[in-house]
């Protein structure tokens, strides 16, 4: 039960209490208005400060800003163009810029060059190559030879129309030897073998080619005696026969047969005759040239004793070597 009348006032409570106190109590001088709300009231009653007295700036300032900013960075642009173009200029009137920048661009060519030939190899690598077949036509020469082929063959190179007229000589020189016969006629009689050694130089070989030797000079000499007096018959003394046979004592036994067989003299051999001997093949080739340049057929013989024919010698249409077997070149070696 409560101590106090039912009639008795009610007492206030803390917060009227508190609430009636700050009522009633005066604010001091200069609080008033003070907090956010006092600013918005302030500047709704146009008493406020401005931004920029606040020391916020404002938006033309910020402008302002970037605008001279704007034209420092494009005062700088401007001067390195500038130092840019005259280091171009300098690099162009100068010979080692020049060169740097030749090498620069071959560099560069270089660069894609190798890049287009790498594309090209993978391209190459990726493709089908197709492999054609290889159409091998038959060679006429394969055909079988005709049934006349049994006959004497045709004449070749030089001598080709002159084929009868060779072989009926051939023939006559195989008969009995005629002494008394004119110069540069065939005196001795030529052996079977030897008649066809030269119907095998004249009508298959052209006139050009070896021969094997007959086994020594002598037999060599009489055979080619009857080439030169052939010859005589076809060219008369449009031509001059030019032997070759690298020592003195081959060649006097060349001398003495072809006088010999011919029926020469010693005045026959020389520069300004119808035989000239020679030790050398460069002297010879020589005088065949100045032959040729005159107009004249040179005809070469070469000895079997020779190792070789030089390579100039093929150049002539006349040329007659006699390839030694091997017995015979063991004789020289012993003779000489």
């Amino acid at each position: 039960m409560s101590d106090f009348p039912a009639d008795s006032p009610a007492l206030p409570s803390n917060d009227t209490a508190s609430d009636a106190a700050s009522t009633a109590a005066p604010q001091p001088p200069g609080e008033a208005g003070s907090g956010l709300g006092g600013l918005q009231e302030a500047e709704a009653a146009g008493t406020a400060p401005s931004m920029s007295a606040l020391g916020v700036p404002d938006a033309e300032v910020l402008l302002r800003e970037l605008s001279q900013r704007r034209e420092g960075l494009l005062a700088e642009i401007g001067t390195l163009e500038k130092q840019r173009d005259r280091l171009q200029q300098e690099l162009a009137a100068n010979p080692l810029g020049c060169s740097e920048l030749i090498a620069a661009r071959v560099k560069g060519f270089q660069a894609y060059l190798v890049g287009a030939l790498q594309e090209l190899a993978a391209s190459a690598e990726q493709a089908e190559l197709v492999r054609e077949p290889v159409r091998v036509q038959p060679s006429p020469l394969d055909a079988a030879p005709p049934a006349e082929a049994a006959s004497p063959p045709a004449a070749a190179g030089l001598f080709r129309d002159d084929a009868d007229q060779i072989r009926a000589a051939l023939q006559r020189f195989g008969g009995q030897p005629d002494f008394y016969a004119d110069p540069w006629k065939l005196r001795r009689s030529l052996e079977p073998a030897g008649a066809a050694l030269l119907d095998d130089w004249f009508l298959n070989q052209g006139g050009r080619g070896a021969q094997p030797s007959g086994g020594s000079r002598n037999r060599n000499v009489l055979v080619a005696a009857a080439a030169i007096a052939i010859l005589g018959e076809l060219y008369g003394d449009r031509f001059q026969t030019l032997v070759l046979a690298s020592q003195p004592e081959r060649l006097g036994e060349w001398r003495r047969g072809l006088q010999d067989c011919l029926g020469l003299d010693r005045e026959d051999f020389g520069p300004s005759s119808g035989i000239v001997l020679f030790e050398r093949a460069d002297a010879l080739i020589e005088r065949a040239d100045r032959l040729e340049e005159r107009g004249e057929l040179p005809f070469i013989v070469i000895d079997a004793a020779e190792l070789g024919v030089a390579l100039a010698v093929l150049q002539f249409p006349l040329w007659l070597a006699f390839a030694a077997g091997p017995g015979e070149i063991a004789s020289e070696e012993t003779l000489y």
